[in-house]
């Protein structure tokens, strides 16, 4: 069963792996969406999506009350990307942004108890499960997996055949996410579990103020 949804317009997005997506959950539950897979170049496609996507539904920026974006896990610039243009929507549109992990939105609106398994690559995994009552913290594994998988439930990309696929696109699951949250709320932060995998590129990321 889904959260309640307030009568909220939320605006998602997330940059964390090789795409640029969106997607806008309107006060009627209705939902636009949007992805388009590119290696780079998230960073100067990410405002005209998000405009394109507005337009489409004949709104602009003044309708928008919330902000949702994903702080991964994922790529270490995307993420970096992704919550630096939030911060700065929520402070120029004077609206709160609120951070969803990749983790919590592959949980959304599937049966739990489950666990999630993503491909975090060196033969490793982020693993979280989330029961009924509870949500376990996140964790970087590369133990065996068995006693993970034989959970009743699972999901991600490292879940092996048994894996629950997602219930919705993963924006979408961001934007519901974030319209059942109370607020006030933290504000956005990468969520990291390890470090970059690389050294920072010549053109460094956005810097995330604390």
């Amino acid at each position: 069963m889904r959260p309640e949804i307030m009568a909220e317009t939320v605006l998602a997005f997330d940059t964390s792996a090789a795409h640029c997506a969106a997607a806008l959950l309107l006060p009627d539950g209705g939902v636009l969406a949007h992805l388009e897979p590119m290696e780079k170049g998230q960073a100067e496609r990410l405002m005209p999506l998000l405009e394109g996507l507005l337009a489409d539904a004949g709104l602009g920026w003044a309708d928008v009350t919330r902000l949702a974006v994903g702080t991964g896990p994922g790529n270490f610039t995307g993420v970096r990307i992704a919550v630096a243009a939030a911060r700065g929507l929520a402070l120029g549109l004077g609206i709160p942004a609120l951070g969803v992990t990749r983790l919590e939105a592959l949980a959304f609106g599937l049966p739990r108890p489950i666990t999630v398994i993503e491909d975090a690559r060196r033969g490793e995994v982020y693993v979280q499960g989330f029961g009924t009552d509870d949500t376990e913290a996140a964790v970087l594994d590369a133990s065996d997996l068995a006693h993970v998988v034989a959970t009743p439930h699972v999901t991600g990309s490292a879940a092996g055949p048994a894996a629950v696929p997602p219930a919705m696109p993963l924006t979408e699951a961001m934007a519901r996410i974030a319209a059942s949250r109370p607020l006030p709320q933290p504000r956005p932060a990468p969520f990291y579990l390890r470090g970059a995998d690389a050294a920072p590129p010549s053109d460094p990321p956005p810097v995330i103020l604390p």
